[in-house]
């Protein structure tokens, strides 16, 4: 939808061009994220194929623990909600365990 779709009457440009200047830096940020995650996940499907030649587990419930608190520090000095951030990388690792379960078998 595009801002002046969005907007009312009592809108004005200069609010519009703000919003649309906010929303492009969002979109930039968001593409940034994708990119990043791609490229942590190329990581940890090598770390998945290592476990899997080892025949190491591939959850490491130690190093998950030191990952959230690691986390949850990082996000509190950025001001984000540390129960978000654990939530995400929660998430995230979840895939990556998926990810080694996924290889071993192969």
């Amino acid at each position: 939808m595009s801002d002046q779709n969005e907007a009312g009457p009592d809108v004005d440009a200069e609010a519009l061009a703000e919003l649309s200047r906010l929303r492009g830096s969002i979109d930039n940020i968001d593409a940034a994220i994708v990119h990043m995650l791609a490229e942590r996940f190329k990581c940890t499907q090598e770390v998945g194929r290592l476990k899997a030649e080892y025949r190491l587990p591939p959850a490491d419930p130690a190093r998950e623990r030191d990952q959230i608190e690691r986390l949850r520090g990082l996000a509190i000095s950025a001001r984000l909600d540390p129960a978000f951030a654990e939530k995400f990388l929660n998430f995230i690792i979840a895939e990556v365990i998926r990810h080694h379960e996924t290889i071993a078998r192969a």
